[in-house]
């Protein structure tokens, strides 16, 4: 291939730095299904989403630490906001509010390395006696779900005193209650469902500040509490800031603070209220939601180090029972139709202070889980970052309102988010069917997925809906059936039986299945010959007519997966039907579609329907192919012809720079970028109106084609194609945790996973108990590896000749998986 990038820059290493003006960036903290809230490059926490819904752009008014130091050489103390200064732009009708404390001294400088699930912001300040960085996270450890899962975040500031003086240091941490929110007023204040009231707490070594509603009943959508914790030492507090009007409370705390580094627990004023304001009856003077401060202080002695930890936990249990997206869907909200269902994190804690409790009695196993998995992929391997980064920055999606996780257990989501509401609702198998990152991760949560699709929604005659409505216990969406979304969840049974070794999960789904693959066969294929020519709904919002390698490559993925989940079930009678359909159809398959470059669509008018690809060079064109070698499976077509078809749409449809194009889609690469369009017509003979999407870029589709490159031999390409899209997520651009494309952290772009599996060359089956890793960059290397029982590190090195292979297992165990050297 043309050089692209230079072999330096595709096998590089070094890590990703962000500095202070990568005002892109969004580092989520939370759980898996618990909302979450950010942190940025200049350290500050915003996008405050933990209330059951997408909320980008929520503020917390008041939400920030702050530090004090003092020593003998300082003219006088120094306090700071520890957040890096602003920069522009400034734009605001109103300047900046009072609660956003822009004037107060900040920090002069800051930059923020990603270690997921650990962010970390190292500030600069030439006036401080001290040095502080910062580091967050959320307890994250595969495979363990549950841990994975808590509704809160670890905020460590690391302090050490550069001075040859010893100095005085306090650190508070101030939030808001938020107890149950419900937007803002006009001044930004929040709106709240009641009073609220802020309880000083302590448990053995654990002090605190509890946030609660004081009326709100434990049913009501909105209701919730919050906590702020610590274990540090000379503890200060204040329960809840001076309730004056105007700028009293925050002039009050910042004095107080800034005086000595303690908090009065009271502020008492007797002086006379504001006659103005009373006659004029300016009640949004007053802030409803209570603010409160908490801290230690300690004398650090020269070159000595402190770490003050904070831990902040929330509590909204109940969530809307239904999937709401459209204006239908609120009107039905505001009208009482739908009830509410609760999250599943409230089966494991009771309110926001147990959490706290749980996290501080097991943070050390939290941790230790946690840091192993970031050494892991981080420290312990030897693959280039950008690859690390495209891995670990789309996991983030599971922790962002895309996902939730319900009181029993089952795990969904949306395709992605809008700012402020979900966007493509139910599950929706056609989009989910490119993720991996779940099904590999966290096969448990997965599993549920399979469930849904096929027991609730898979009716009597094996048509599977598209949408997932059942698990709001909702009515069935009534819709013509996705055909690669039907096809790709049988496909997917088969991955998920195989990374969780789980009999009984199979036994009870592969009926369904059954009917489902013989659904397709009498649904798609019309005319019995194997190869699918009726009318096949897709991703793409359209469906597709006639014989095309997309939705055909599937149904051989399908049809093989079926044959071997037949035979583990000794159902001999559809082992040999299926295995039989697939020989047949492969073969026609093959010699219909392939056209000596690539596969392409068969139809004798391609204008006779609208959104055809005809002749067209199609990204996804062997899509089946990935999710086969995400099952195991192997090659569903001759090899030779995928590799020649693969590296046609490396040719012809990825892009060097977006100067040139003349795409009326939406833009998710623009002018210098680099990146992957869906469809192309090298050959000319594109469709008067041709396929929806054709000039677009999704993040999902290059992945999954990058995956299918590499298993097929094309290692240079593929990585081209991983490190373009990792380029444009650089945090100027776009938000590196966030890959778009009908909303913020798309589904699609968990096909990331797939990166690793196929630079391994993973074969893995948790059922017959073996694993077997082959990478194909043949050197000496370590990674991250994960099977179904077990992560942590892999390692080959060539002694004499020969390959010697190492797992070191930081996770679970691999005494009873026989491991191919």
């Amino acid at each position: 291939m043309d050089k692209i990038f230079s072999k330096k820059e595709l096998y590089d290493r070094t890590p990703r730095v962000y500095k202070r003006d990568a005002s892109e960036v969004r580092f989520l903290l939370g759980g898996i299904g618990t909302g979450n809230f950010s942190v940025n490059t200049r350290g500050k926490f915003l996008d405050w989403e933990i209330f059951n819904w997408p909320a980008k752009n929520t503020k917390f008014p008041l939400s920030f630490f702050a530090i004090r130091a003092e020593n003998k050489s300082l003219e006088k103390p120094i306090s700071k906001i520890l957040e890096a200064r602003l920069l522009p732009p400034y734009t605001s009708s109103h300047g900046y509010l009072q609660a956003e404390l822009v004037n107060l001294p900040r920090m002069e400088d800051s930059e923020m390395i990603c270690e997921y699930p650990f962010a970390n912001v190292r500030f600069f300040d030439s006036e401080l006696p001290v040095q502080v960085s910062m580091e967050a996270f959320t307890p994250f450890i595969p495979l363990n779900e549950n841990d994975s899962g808590i509704p809160g975040a670890i905020i460590r500031y690391h302090i050490k005193n550069t001075s040859d003086h010893p100095t005085e240091v306090s650190l508070v941490g101030t939030l808001p209650n938020a107890s149950g929110f419900e937007g803002y007023d006009v001044i930004e204040n929040l709106k709240l469902a009641d009073s609220v009231k802020n309880t000083y707490r302590e448990t053995g070594n654990i002090k605190g500040l509890y946030y609660e509603p004081e009326h709100l009943e434990e049913t009501h959508l909105r209701y919730g509490n919050m906590a702020i914790m610590t274990t540090g030492e000379n503890v200060t507090y204040k329960t809840q800031w001076f309730d004056g009007e105007w700028v009293d409370g925050l002039q009050d705390f910042w004095d107080d603070f800034t005086e000595d580094g303690r908090l009065e627990k009271e502020t008492i004023s007797d002086s006379v209220g504001c006659e103005f304001a009373q006659f004029h009856n300016f009640s949004f003077l007053k802030r409803r939601e209570k603010i409160g401060s908490i801290g230690s202080y300690c004398t650090l002695a020269p070159q000595q180090e402190k770490t003050f930890e904070f831990v902040i936990t929330w509590y909204f249990p109940n969530r809307v029972k239904a999937w709401i997206e459209f204006d239908e869907d609120y009107e039905n909200f505001k009208n009482g139709k739908y009830g509410i269902v609760k999250n599943y994190y409230a089966t494991q804690f009771s309110d926001a202070w147990e959490v706290g409790e749980y996290i501080y009695a097991e943070m050390s196993r939290l941790e230790k889980g946690s840091r192993d998995f970031a050494n892991a992929m981080f420290h312990q391997t030897t693959l280039p970052y950008y690859v690390i980064d495209a891995l670990t920055a789309n996991i983030t999606n599971l922790r962002s309102n895309l996902c939730f996780r319900l009181e029993d257990g089952t795990f969904g989501g949306f395709e992605g988010i809008r700012d402020d509401i979900g966007c493509g609702y139910g599950s929706v198998p056609h989009v989910w069917n490119y993720e991996q990152t779940v099904a590999f991760l966290f096969p448990e949560l997965e599993k549920t997925m399979r469930n849904v699709e096929f027991l609730q929604e898979t009716d009597e005659n094996g048509c599977m809906s598209t949408r997932m409505f059942s698990v709001f216990g909702q009515k069935r969406y009534e819709m013509v059936p996705a055909c690669d979304g039907q096809l790709g969840s049988i496909v997917r049974i088969y991955r998920d039986f195989k990374n969780s070794g789980d009999l009984k999960f199979l036994k009870a789904i592969w009926g369904k299945a059954v009917q489902a693959i013989d659904y397709a066969i009498k649904q798609w294929d019309t005319d019995g010959d194997g190869v699918l020519d009726g009318q096949q709904n897709t991703t793409y919002d359209i469906e597709f007519y006639g014989l095309n390698p997309m939705t055909d490559g599937i149904f051989l993925a399908a049809l093989k997966c079926c044959e071997k989940m037949a035979a583990v079930l000794g159902d001999q009678e559809h082992e040999k039907t299926y295995g039989q359909l697939y020989k047949k159809a492969a073969q026609l398959a093959d010699e219909l579609l392939f056209n000596g470059e690539y596969y392409e669509q068969i139809l004798e008018d391609v204008d006779r329907y609208k959104y055809q690809f005809g002749k067209g060079c199609l990204s996804d064109q062997l899509l089946g192919q990935f999710l086969a070698y995400m099952s195991g499976i192997g090659e569903v077509l001759p090899k030779d012809h995928m590799k020649t078809a693969m590296k046609s749409v490396f040719k012809y449809n990825y892009k060097t720079d977006f100067y040139h194009t003349d795409s009326v889609h939406r833009a998710y690469a623009i002018n210098d970028e680099k990146g992957m369009v869906i469809a192309t017509w090298p050959k000319g003979g594109r469709p008067k109106f041709p396929l929806s999407y054709a000039g677009e870029v999704w993040t999902g589709v290059e992945y999954s084609v990058a995956a299918n490159l590499i298993y097929l031999g094309c290692v240079e390409e593929g990585l081209t194609i991983v490190k373009s899209i990792r380029d444009r997520y650089d945090g100027y651009k776009r938000n590196p945790f966030s890959e778009i494309e009908s909303g913020h952290h798309y589904c699609r772009a968990m096909a990331s996973w797939g990166i690793l599996q196929a630079l391994l060359g993973q074969k893995s089956d948790m059922y017959k108990k073996t694993l077997s890793i082959h990478p194909v960059i043949e050197e000496n290397m370590s990674s991250f590896f994960i099977c179904g029982n077990a992560w942590g590190v892999y390692r080959q090195e060539k002694q004499e000749g020969k390959w010697v292979k190492k797992y070191d297992v930081l996770y679970g165990t691999l005494d009873e998986i026989q491991l191919d050297d």
